[in-house]
């Protein structure tokens, strides 16, 4: 019989217990395992609570995001341009929200919000605060007299700088926590002259691009495919580029009008201006037909992403495009070089081989830089078995136009990183994707005193990703140390309108984020690598359970047999826990996806183990994982 333990006041044994330990944290096992156990907060902590927002703000307005009454009490400190603090009650635990709603009803009677309190005083609810306003009460409780003096001095409580994913959830957010705002957005042309609307680098010319061109590739093959399954193909299939192109844009087109519409439901000003730093609550904008005015804030938050780099040789900018031009490119690139060992390069020249274009990629050393390298292996064999040939050990040294033309005819000069030794190539594309630099030299955050990484020029955030400048703020892949990817960023967008206008303590997570490498055999994983596994941990703690296999969908076409790969990288002093999920096969961000729940969970190998698998699909192989590295056994597929 195992001993009991108590936690709150519930009961419970140490089998539940040790659960306890391989969950995130005690909200999920509360909510898991006893949901009425008793929550984190006191009722001593939430009655303190409560006196602190008191006593820190000159209006507190304890709330429900959806509450007609409390949008009508916020939007009246609105129209008096008055500072608040609103705890929304229904964005924090439910059991805490309960504790703070009964500490409330103790110390003023009301079991109802909103409930105000102005310099300190209680006001009451939604009819109160308005009935105290008309009897002229309210405006010198706030320090406001003939209307002439405000408790806010700022034109706007948040203004957003950049209007990409995250930039656009944490505006969306704030407003709908009773906040004014606005969006600063204006993208500079590339050196190529490509630019785009609202929605930023993933909508533009990124992810959704990308995964568009990457699914017309997929076509392709499941057309060359379609013959051993019985369809009489006609004629041989021809890709149209242009066809692809229009059909891409015209569904940008549609998001970016989208997004100007959301933001406008929203109550969201959008600023298509240039946006610099004056001081740590001004900006300088600058509008397309070079208009310039100053806009304050009470909080910035900064959100502008990144751009391509280019390399500092002769002919590229003239010459060279990027994945911000690639996706809108209005001719057919023809023969194309891809310079770089990132996911952006491989991806680019998968879909591009895939379409029939002669397509070459120069690595200077390894691919992937940052993921595991068997996989990145695995996937530069797979590309040079589906037409893609790669240059390695290669840098470009110039490009040089020898031929006019749509594409035109580009001569380019390369080095060898060992001997030195000069070659050279003729050309129609040269799509340069060697990395990424945050957009932050143009803002003047100097003006502010914001600090920057001297590495990366990334704005330096602490936990909560605040800068060392109080009430500016940084998201997304202009922050230091944070995984560049949308789903990321939105995440921390929306949390930290919560933190600042909500009354919500959640961070973001940017743990065992899962992810997908797009490329012809796609690549999806969460938690670390195995040689940051290794790192960590040791290589005499960690045991690596893999497997090669073949798509069943793939066995009839009689192509890419144990092409595909899975593995769980476990470490063997925590039960077997599973720190890192690495999947190479179809379908791999839906595969990820599902997986990535029992990752965040702290699963064990024995949980996969248990699981039943859904047959016959490629996600079940990681239910049936029994090989390991260690054991030296072939990790090749044969049968059932």
């Amino acid at each position: 019989m195992q001993d009991s333990i108590q936690i709150g006041n519930v009961k419970t044994d140490t089998l539940i217990e040790s659960k306890w330990e391989n969950v995130i944290s005690r909200k999920v096992f509360r909510d898991r395992y006893h949901p009425n156990m008793a929550p984190i907060m006191s009722s001593s902590d939430a009655a303190a609570r409560i006196e602190e927002a008191i006593k820190s703000n000159k209006v507190a307005i304890f709330s429900k995001t959806y509450c007609p009454f409390c949008k009508k009490v916020k939007g009246l400190f609105n129209e008096l341009n008055t500072t608040y603090y609103a705890l929304e009650l229904d964005v924090i635990d439910k059991n805490e929200a309960a504790l703070l709603q009964d500490a409330l009803k103790q110390r003023t009677g009301m079991s109802t919000v909103p409930n105000v309190f102005v310099s300190g005083q209680h006001i009451g609810g939604c009819d109160d605060t308005l009935k105290f306003h008309q009897q002229e009460k309210l405006l010198p409780l706030l320090g406001i007299e003939n209307g002439t003096t405000n408790s806010n001095p700022f034109e706007y409580d948040l203004v957003v700088i950049g209007g990409g994913s995250g930039g656009l959830a944490a505006s969306k957010e704030a407003a709908k926590l009773g906040k004014k705002v606005a969006v600063c957005d204006f993208v500079k042309p590339s050196p190529a002259g490509t630019a785009w609307g609202l929605g930023g680098t993933c909508v533009n010319v990124g992810c959704i691009p990308k995964k568009l061109m990457h699914q017309s590739a997929l076509l392709g093959q499941a057309l060359s495919d379609a013959t051993a399954f019985g369809w009489k193909v006609s004629e041989a299939p021809v890709h149209d580029w242009a066809t692809l192109v229009e059909g891409v844009q015209n569904h940008i087109g549609s998001l970016n009008w989208g997004y100007r519409v959301a933001l406008k439901q929203a109550n969201v000003t959008y600023l298509n201006e240039f946006a610099e730093f004056v001081d740590d609550h001004t900006i300088l904008t600058t509008n397309k037909r070079n208009k310039t005015r100053q806009v304050t804030s009470r909080d910035f938050l900064i959100a502008v992403g990144g751009r391509p780099r280019y390399p500092d040789i002769p002919g590229a900018l003239e010459y060279g495009v990027t994945s911000d031009d690639l996706f809108s490119l209005p001719y057919n690139p023809g023969k194309t070089l891809c310079i770089g060992a990132s996911y952006i390069a491989l991806e680019c020249a998968g879909f591009l081989a895939s379409f029939g274009m002669d397509t070459t990629v120069m690595v200077r050393s390894i691919l992937l830089r940052g993921f595991d390298q068997q996989i990145a292996s695995l996937i530069g064999e797979h590309m040079e078995t589906h037409n893609v040939r790669f240059l390695r050990g290669w840098i470009p040294v110039s490009i040089e136009k020898i031929g006019d033309g749509t594409p035109a005819n580009l001569l380019v000069k390369y080095k060898s990183t060992e001997t030195g030794e000069i070659q050279q190539e003729e050309y129609n594309t040269v799509v340069f994707a060697i990395g990424r630099d945050p957009c932050t030299p143009n803002l003047k955050l100097q003006n502010a005193g914001v600090e920057l990484s001297s590495k990366t020029g990334k704005v330096l955030t602490n936990e909560a990703d605040q800068s060392n400048i109080p009430n500016i703020y940084a998201i997304g892949d202009v922050a230091e140390n944070r995984p560049e990817l949308t789903p990321v960023a939105i995440q921390a967008g929306i949390l930290l309108a919560k933190r600042l206008y909500a009354g919500s303590k959640v961070l973001t997570d940017y743990d065992k984020v899962p992810t997908t490498v797009f490329t012809p055999m796609e690549y999806g994983c969460c938690g670390l690598s195995e040689e940051d596994a290794e790192a960590k941990y040791g290589a005499n703690n960690i045991e690596v359970y893999h497997t090669a296999f073949q798509p069943l969908e793939c066995a009839v076409p009689k192509r890419d047999e144990n092409r595909c790969y899975a593995k769980l990288i476990v470490n063997k002093l925590e039960n077997e826990r599973v720190v890192g999920f690495h999947y190479l096969g179809p379908n791999a961000g839906e595969i990820t996806q599902g997986f990535a729940v029992a990752i965040k969970l702290n699963a064990t190998k024995d949980v996969f183990d248990n699981l039943i698998g859904i047959h016959p699909t490629c996600a079940e192989i990681f239910t049936t994982l029994t090989i390991t590295k260690s054991s030296g056994l072939s990790a090749l597929k044969t049968g059932c």
